[in-house]
């Protein structure tokens, strides 16, 4: 079975992301999902996505969908935390649960032949979690220690400056964690409530690969889910106003080294400027030793191990955001450099930097394609976000598309330096904190 394996990921990685036929499928009771179908191992993969995820959180109640979700495999029926544990172990599956702030994710990977009973424990999880207490306190405990590690790392502190100052009341704004307090006041009707408030149909959308028939996927969705409510309890989240003004926040930390955040406005991922976009951070920070900003900050001046950027694409709302961290006394000539970075990208990009960003972004789009595992994630993803069906097989020519005076004109529209946040945590040299006159 592991040679088996290994030549199928070989035989995807040797094939363009095009030759994934995708199948959309339907369940008799109404569950929609896309299909990879692949029988050359004997097993099937589900990536399941519930739109909402933390951010569903009801306004007093701020990490009840985190723990919710990660009790879920915690018993569920009639078996405890080790019975459930023993049952999926027994039948070589592997069930995942996790919480974000735009979605509950869950995992689903089983053999053909013990697919269904696989199924049946999964369904149990979502329509039947047993929240019992002693597993309650436990997880809480580990989500409170989690807290506590953040709150001594400087990284996760800034963070989690920056997301305060950046959605205001939105719940982006705070870590889908909560707070010590907020987690210590939650029982198991909270979390009961925060399942009801996710877990229904309405908000489900579905990735599969592997070896399972159209027909026989429509079966395993109702199996699985159609113990779930049709509509789930709460709304969906609105959309939340990015906030961040230009500036900069220290934030005091005895460390020889400041941790540098930093962001201002993104693109959402169906503006019809965002594949330039893309082209244009892989170009600025996110293309790593090739990117302006590594040449600039490490190769050139040594003033960090390394410095990037992302385009920060959630559902309710995006950001432009990178990072780094250095010594106090260079900081604030590292903070120089970003800034004038990030207004030399509204000048233009060489054919050079063009030619090899669009060689890297589709050289690399294959290799995602990696398993059935990440098949199923990436189908799901594309549903999530709203993309067509044939995606795959257009993506890479929209980044081929992308020309230098797209990345000149999404530059000039987003990449303002006045517009840049930072958030320094350490003791930074010569920088002084203005969040307060912003």
């Amino acid at each position: 079975m592991i040679r088996a394996a290994i030549a199928t990921v070989l035989a995807l990685l040797a094939l363009p992301a095009q030759a994934i036929e995708i199948q959309d499928v339907t369940s008799p009771g109404g569950i929609r999902a896309w299909l990879v179908e692949d029988d050359s191992i004997p097993f099937v993969a589900l990536d399941i996505q519930f739109r909402g995820g933390a951010s569903m959180d009801a306004a007093d109640k701020r990490g009840a969908v985190n723990l919710m979700t990660s009790l879920l495999e915690e018993g569920a029926g009639r078996r405890d935390t080790t019975q459930f544990a023993q049952a999926v172990e027994d039948l070589g599956a592997q069930l995942s649960f996790r919480a974000g702030d735009d979605t509950v994710s869950v995992g689903f990977r089983a053999l053909t032949e013990t697919r269904d009973e696989a199924g049946d424990l999964l369904a149990q999880a979502l329509a039947q979690p047993r929240f019992d207490e002693d597993a309650l306190n436990r997880v809480r405990a580990q989500v409170q220690a989690v807290i506590r590690s953040e709150a001594t790392d400087p990284g996760s502190i800034a963070a989690k400056e920056m997301a305060r100052q950046a959605w205001g009341d939105h719940p982006y704004a705070t870590s889908i964690n909560g707070t010590a307090d907020s987690v210590a006041g939650l029982n198991r009707q909270d979390l009961v409530a925060a399942k009801n408030r996710v877990l229904a149909r309405d908000r489900v959308v579905v990735g599969a690969a592997g070896d399972i028939s159209a027909e026989d996927l429509g079966l395993l969705l109702d199996r699985i889910l159609g113990g779930l409510p049709q509509d789930a309890t709460a709304p969906l989240p609105d959309q939340a106003d990015l906030q961040l003004t230009g500036g900069t926040t220290v934030i005091d930390w005895d460390s020889p080294q400041t941790v540098v955040s930093f962001a201002g406005p993104g693109i959402a991922i169906d503006d019809p400027d965002y594949f330039a976009a893309y082209v244009a951070d892989h170009i600025l920070g996110g293309g790593g030793f090739s990117s302006r900003l590594m040449a600039e900050i490490r190769e050139k001046r040594g003033l960090t191990y390394g410095v990037g950027t992302a385009l920060a694409t959630g559902l309710y709302g995006q950001t432009w955001q990178g990072g780094m961290s250095g010594s106090n006394a260079t900081t604030a000539e590292a903070v120089d450099l970003i800034r004038a970075e990030w207004a030399r990208m509204s000048e233009g990009v060489t054919e050079r930097e063009l030619t090899d960003a669009k060689t890297y972004l589709t050289g690399e789009y294959p290799l995602r394609f990696d398993g059935n595992g990440r098949i199923a994630s990436i189908l799901a993803g594309m549903q999530l976000i709203g993309f067509p069906i044939d995606y795959i097989d257009t993506r890479n020519d929209r980044v081929e598309a992308v020309t230098a005076e797209d990345v000149a004109r999404v530059a000039g529209r987003l990449l303002d330096p006045e517009a840049l946040r930072f958030v320094l945590v350490g003791r930074p040299e010569g920088i002084a904190d203005d969040a307060a006159t912003n």
